[in-house]
């Protein structure tokens, strides 16, 4: 009976137990089953990030935020550096004070007497008039003073990002273009945060010189990543083009954003807000392209090879002079829009707006009407246009006048880049390796030429020759170089057998673009 009892109480021990663990186990279970589910919900993000990091569309975005930045903190300083400026070194008559304000003497107080009151006035209207036409001349000769340093400024950007373009393109063949672009970005936003405090011109110059190297990082890894990931010629015109875009939008949004927020909040504000987005496409740089070593494995063409190359020359010089004409325009516009008109400061900067908003619909039509209709045709005909509105602008005199020949001169200037940007790529291909990053430090160079050339050269020509002289000089040398262009008509190969392996990929490409268009 004993034994019988105790395996009774054996059995219902173990029936307890079971029954205890039961829950425990279903907790187990459920808890697997969740860490289960949490595992493929990162692996499904994981999986989503690497997807993105592989996307070139994200990319694209990527390079055309960088440009957009960059350009917005190019433009942003022309309406606000030079007021600023004078400012400094007139605190008690700055440039938005009227001179009738800083002129007019109270009149003193005299005794009434009717017999003097005739004789006293115009006396009193003939000193005034005389003092004010004294210090409207005296602020006319400290304003073309001005133009000079600020053409020395602005081209400093220019010049800097000049000599770094020649060490980035061969340092991108070693190291790839992730780093360089980060790196830009770094010096961007160290850029931007010192225009921001800075309150001399020594420190505002060193920080439109550091900007330079940012832009020579951002500007040739960026295009050079883009013709990697677009191989396809038409593709790559198109994808240019819209970075490109983002280029445009930045020179578009620059002028007048930096006028009104320097008129109505003050110096500062502009720069954090730009340092602020600059810190979110950082960021969005570290997640998606992974800033890390890596190596072509193709051979790269020399650079002396590129710049003995004829027809990238061209090519390159096209783009010099499309942009010399509006980066002489950025700092003495503003300056003789004061001195003729008497404009305001957001009056100087929505100056600048039509030819960003046209600049904005000239890279994006043209990058891929440029392939349709002959790069080289497309570029010829922004610098004849861009002469004809050079010869034009002097000629106004209200805001108004303003509109239509900045409007053509940014649409002209779209045209050009948008069509020898993806050319230069183009040339590359048929004529070297397919290595990119050292033909486009030569693009981003004969760029920043234009841009150092144009402020360096402004201030000096506006005291020799007058501003109106110095835009029909630079009119007639763009009629000048604009026949140039027929020798990107049809450019060679390297030899003749790479010739006819291209010709045969060309005639195909033409077909099938022509036969989507019929479908």
């Amino acid at each position: 009976m004993r034994g019988r009892d105790g395996d009774r109480g054996a059995r219902t021990c173990e029936r307890d137990a079971y029954s205890n663990r039961g829950p425990l186990l279903m907790k187990r279970v459920t808890a697997a089953a969740e860490m289960g589910a949490a595992s493929d919900g990162f692996g499904g993000w994981r999986a989503r990030v690497a997807a993105c990091r592989e996307s070139r569309k994200l990319v694209l975005v990527i390079v055309a935020i960088a440009l957009l930045l960059d350009n917005m903190l190019l433009t942003t300083v022309v309406p606000i550096i030079p007021e600023f400026l004078y400012d400094i070194r007139h605190p008690d008559a700055p440039l938005s004070m009227s001179l009738d304000d800083v002129t007019t003497p109270a009149p003193p107080p005299t005794p009434y007497c009717p017999c003097m009151e005739r004789n006293s006035t115009p006396v009193f209207e003939n000193v005034t008039h005389m003092n004010l036409t004294a210090e409207r001349e005296e602020r006319h000769k400290e304003l073309i003073h001005e133009t000079v340093a600020v053409g020395v400024m602005f081209a400093s950007k220019a010049i800097v990002q000049l000599i770094a373009n020649p060490f980035v393109g061969p340092l991108t063949h070693r190291i790839g273009y992730s780093v360089p672009m980060f790196t830009g970005f770094i010096l961007m936003f160290l850029s931007t945060l010192i225009f921001a405090f800075g309150r001399s011109y020594g420190v505002l110059f060193v920080a439109r010189a550091l900007q330079g190297i940012g832009s020579s990082c951002s500007s040739v890894s960026g295009m050079g990543m883009l013709a990697e990931r677009y191989p396809d010629d038409k593709e790559r015109g198109n994808a240019m083009g819209i970075a490109l875009g983002g280029l445009a939008l930045g020179v578009l949004i620059g002028p007048p954003f930096g006028g009104l927020m320097y008129e109505f909040v003050g110096k500062t504000a502009p720069f954090l807000m730009l340092s602020a987005l600059a810190l979110g496409d950082g960021l969005l740089q570290l997640m998606i392209l992974q800033p890390g070593v890596v190596r072509q494995e193709t051979e790269p063409p020399s650079l002396r090879d590129l710049v003995t190359d004829p027809y990238i020359l061209v090519a390159a010089g096209a783009i010099t002079f499309a942009n010399v004409g509006i980066a002489m325009l950025e700092p003495s516009l503003p300056i003789w829009m004061a001195d003729t008109m008497e404009a305001r400061r957001w009056q100087q900067g929505v100056a600048f707006l039509p030819a960003s908003i046209c600049y904005l619909i000239g890279t994006n039509l043209f990058g891929p009407l440029g392939h349709k209709m002959g790069r080289w045709l497309a570029a010829l005909s922004g610098l004849i246009i861009i002469g004809l509105c050079l010869i034009l602008i002097p000629m106004a005199r209200k805001l108004e006048h303003l509109i239509i020949p900045n409007a053509g001169l940014g649409f002209a200037i779209g045209m050009v880049d948008s069509s020898m940007m993806p050319e230069l790529g183009f040339l590359v291909d048929i004529r070297h390796a397919a290595v990119y990053g050292s033909v486009y430090a030569i693009g981003d160079t004969a760029f920043c030429l234009g841009y150092a050339v144009g402020p360096a050269f402004s201030g000096a020509l506006v005291n020799s020759i007058g501003f109106e002289w110095m835009l029909v000089i630079i009119a007639l040398l763009n009629f000048a170089y604009a026949p140039c262009l027929l020798m990107l008509r049809s450019p060679p190969a390297r030899d003749e057998k790479q010739s006819l392996i291209i010709s045969d990929k060309s005639s195909v490409r033409y077909v099938t673009y022509q036969n989507e268009e019929e479908e």
